[in-house]
């Protein structure tokens, strides 16, 4: 499976060159392995198979881009929303609100109200937000008799950190959840959930990339044993939905797909065998562990030199496409692919080089000190295992428009087609969203002469002088 899906990377590389979605008018590109994706979302599935019902939701912000949440849909996996912005990718895609979670932090009240009418699942990430909760369902009961949603909270169980920090939700003072271990927060949940029959959701995300498998589990372990208290105080099964968060690390050393979602699954069953015993329904939000593997980022090469005796190839994927690589290498180092102008794999004698690319600081850099075949002027590179957060999310530096998107599949006789899922920016998007329409808001502000520049005909001033000619 590993040599076919680096055999359909390749292919669709030396396409895209040959249906010019990647050159000079097009130097940077964006491709999605369509059955890549759909191999993923199988093996999650066969992986959780078993007695307990489940929910498979996908982290929205590891690829918000509504045809990839669409062709999650027909696979059966629904969507983890953080944001109203998210919850809208997910209505566009047709994803029902029976199969969406929400899990901002920052909830507002109308959010919170849009999510208890539409019959989204919420859950609760503190006191306060529980607070508004609480007079939301008593708007809602005095028109009905439910919510109108799923309910719970957000346990933060404090285990522990892996190894980048900024990844992981569950230690002990992270801005997430509940925190179990503080003085008199265990006791205080449990009183929460008796006093709120509605409460039937108990949620827990112990981080992503650089997080051990161990301490996911035991944070599912110390969530589920709170369930189940919770359940013995109630008298009845109050909790009916463990909601274990995602967070599968990525390998990102190498083309196999390592920790595996059935490793995973797994290591589960082993500490926490209550949670498959088909009491509870499990709910999933796995994000970059389904989508990393299955997109890539190829750039045109536009120069080469060498400065201090290093070899710098300057390309046209960087901060933009791939800002945690560029702004925390060691976290996020990323292998790179050489391809010559064919879009052919280079066979050349490998040097050390710097791969760098077109923003503006001189930490742009995509790999470091690495040993590539010998990059030349209108070759391409490829930055793998980038299908999730890379370029679905970009970072407008230096005003560099958004990269294109293709989604790649071959027929039945081997040839390689494409699918537009998102365009590439155009100029004149960039200069809309960089205020151009406001032209001259602020200049005849500070002037008040009549012959400064005008804003578009129509728009009002934005400022008025605050003294008279």
């Amino acid at each position: 499976m590993v040599l076919e899906a680096v055999t359909r990377r390749q292919e669709a590389i030396a396409s895209a060159v040959r249906e010019r979605l990647l050159g000079p008018d097009a130097p940077v590109v964006a491709l999605l392995d369509v059955e890549g994706i759909r191999e993923a979302a199988r093996e999650l599935h066969a992986a959780f198979a078993g007695p307990a019902p489940v929910l498979h939701t996908f982290a929205v912000k590891a690829a918000s881009l509504v045809p990839v949440l669409e062709l999650l849909n027909a696979e059966g996996i629904g969507c983890e929303v953080a944001s109203p912005g998210e919850l809208e990718l997910a209505r566009a895609a047709g994803v029902p609100a029976g199969r969406t979670v929400f899990d901002s932090p920052a909830k507002t009240v109308p959010e919170l109200r849009d999510a208890l009418a539409s019959g989204v699942a919420v859950n609760a990430d503190n006191p306060q937000e529980l607070a508004r909760l609480d007079a939301l369902v008593a708007e809602r009961e005095a028109a009905g008799p439910r919510p109108g949603a799923p309910l719970g909270m957000r346990i933060n169980p404090q285990v522990g950190t892996g190894s980048i920090g900024a990844m992981s939700t569950a230690t002990a003072t992270s801005k997430f959840g509940v925190a179990l271990r503080d003085e008199g927060a265990e006791q205080w949940i449990v009183d929460s959930y008796l006093a709120r029959p509605w409460l039937t959701r108990l949620h827990t995300h112990t981080g992503s990339q650089g997080v051990p498998l161990e301490l996911m589990a035991e944070s599912v372990r110390v969530v589920f044993e709170l369930a189940e208290r919770i359940n013995r105080q109630a008298g009845r099964q109050q909790i009916d939905t463990v909601d274990i968060g995602g967070g599968l690390p990525v390998n990102f050393a190498g083309d196999e797909t390592e920790p595996s979602f059935a490793a995973y699954a797994d290591l589960l069953r082993h500490t926490v065998p209550g949670l498959f015993d088909g009491r509870y329904t499990i709910v999933t939000e796995f994000g970059r562990s389904l989508l990393a593997k299955q997109g890539f980022i190829a750039a045109l090469v536009e120069y080469t030199k060498t400065a201090g005796g290093r070899r710098i190839a300057v390309t046209h994927a960087g901060a933009h496409v791939a800002t945690r690589t560029a702004f925390a290498p060691g976290a996020w180092p990323l292998r790179v692919g050489a391809f010559d102008a064919e879009g052919a794999p280079k066979g050349t004698s490998e040097m050390v080089q710097d791969v760098a690319g077109p923003c503006c600081f001189a930490g742009d850099l995509v790999a470091r000190e690495t040993a590539l075949p010998e990059l030349e002027p209108g070759d391409v590179v490829a930055l793998w295992d980038t299908g999730a957060y890379y370029f679905s999310t970009p970072f407008q530096y230096n005003s560099l428009p958004r990269p294109a998107v293709h989604g790649f599949r071959r027929d039945s006789a081997g040839r390689v087609s494409f699918s537009l899922v998102r365009p590439a920016q155009r100029i004149e998007e960039v200069l809309a969203d960089s205020g151009a329409a406001q032209s001259g808001a602020l200049t005849e502000a500070l002037t008040g002469r009549a012959d400064a520049p005008a804003g578009r005909a129509g728009e009002p001033h934005r400022f008025a002088s605050s003294s008279a000619s």
